[in-house]
């Protein structure tokens, strides 16, 4: 049977007031620091400090429920995707909206390529249309790189020039889109239960796979390394056998593993080869959110039928943790750049943070 609860008592985020729909990380930028944004149904999607979860500031103007929320890699932009049929990307600095991208249907996802302060965009929703916006062609304020609780309600500026890739492809709402570490490559999850591959030189799909159930969330997870307390990568038979360790990565090295969470069923696909799965984890539970840390080689999900996070081993598919704490499903969960934490939102309109570094940090301290 699994654990009640991890060993660490989680930290709780306030400040929404409906159902957090989706949480993202940036990566490591200055002095170890990273930031977490966060997409709620209340309209407003928020900005914290991703090692202690303190509220940075609030992204206004958003006229409906927020469906996800992403950062570039650099935390300089944020981009949402809203049911007030536009997406909205945002300086971090000063919390100016610098583009309002208007759409005719609800906007369920967005996606940045990983690269500092990225130029372009690509956005998707219940118009079942990928659609790529060039951020270059419109003007917008620039401020220097940073963060900041200030922010604004400006007027959008005009806005910037797009293009679709695979008109009439999409049967479905899309309800993710991810920017493999290729950035000629898109990943898109949709309602009619397919996971596509795109390339966006030829605007075509290049893979695809049904999966069994109502997609959740689909992410790709960088590798992350193995952590030098808690749960290493080798366990205590590998190292008393003398038999081989795992490999610390569990796709291609460098690109990281795709991971969805549909139905009953999480999945998890090599980031380097297009529709290439790497294993189907079948579990008694409606899955609604995923996450993999390749060096530890374990995994978080988030029930859509019951308010449990739970901690699964990739290998052994044994669920290893079960944490209790919110109160509605949870749809998302992230872990941190250095996966010394994972993030968790849910229905209950709280983030959680919990602690997965086997000791202190951050907040967390050694009795």
């Amino acid at each position: 049977m699994a654990p009640d609860a991890p060993k660490w008592v989680p930290l709780t985020c306030h400040g929404h007031s409906r159902p957090v729909t989706h949480i993202h990380f940036s990566s490591i930028v200055d002095d170890d620091a990273y930031y977490l944004v966060s997409a709620c149904k209340d309209n407003n999607p928020m900005l914290r400090n991703g090692v202690n979860g303190d509220w940075i500031g609030t992204f206004l103007g958003h006229k409906g429920a927020v469906w996800q929320a992403r950062l570039s890699s650099d935390a300089t932009l944020a981009a949402t995707g809203s049911a007030d049929f536009s997406a909205h990307v945002w300086d971090t600095f000063t919390g100016e909206a610098l583009h309002t991208l208007p759409h005719a249907h609800i906007v369920r996802a967005v996606a940045f390529p990983n690269q500092p302060r990225p130029q372009i965009l690509a956005t998707g929703g219940m118009e079942k249309k990928l659609r790529i916006f060039d951020l270059s062609q419109s003007s917008g304020a620039t401020s220097s790189p940073g963060l900041s609780p200030t922010n604004s309600t400006e007027a959008a500026k005009p806005t910037p020039p797009s293009f679709e890739i695979g008109p009439g492809v999409h049967e479905g709402t899309i309800k993710s889109i991810v920017w493999a570490t290729d950035l000629n490559i898109l990943i898109t999850a949709a309602d009619d239960k397919k996971v596509r591959w795109w390339d966006l030189r030829t605007r075509s799909p290049i893979g695809e796979y049904v999966v069994e159930g109502t997609v959740g969330t689909c992410e790709l997870n960088l590798d992350l390394p193995a952590l030098s307390s808690g749960a290493a990568t080798l366990d205590n038979g590998d190292l008393q056998n003398g038999t081989t360790p795992h490999n610390t990565s569990i796709g291609t090295p460098g690109v990281g593993t795709l991971s969805v969470a549909a139905g009953k069923s999480v999945y998890f696909f090599d980031g380097a080869s297009p529709a290439t799965l790497l294993k189907q984890v079948k579990t008694p539970y409606e899955i609604a959110s995923v996450a993999v840390h390749s060096g530890q080689r374990r995994f978080v999900t988030g029930g859509a039928g019951d308010t449990y996070m739970r901690v699964w081993d990739y290998d052994t598919e044994q669920e290893l943790e079960m944490g209790k704490g919110h109160h509605g499903p949870i749809w998302s969960v992230a872990f941190s750049p250095d996966g010394k934490l994972y993030a968790t939102g849910s229905e209950d309109g709280t983030i959680k943070l919990w602690n997965n570094a086997g000791g202190s940090y951050g907040l967390w301290k050694d009795r």
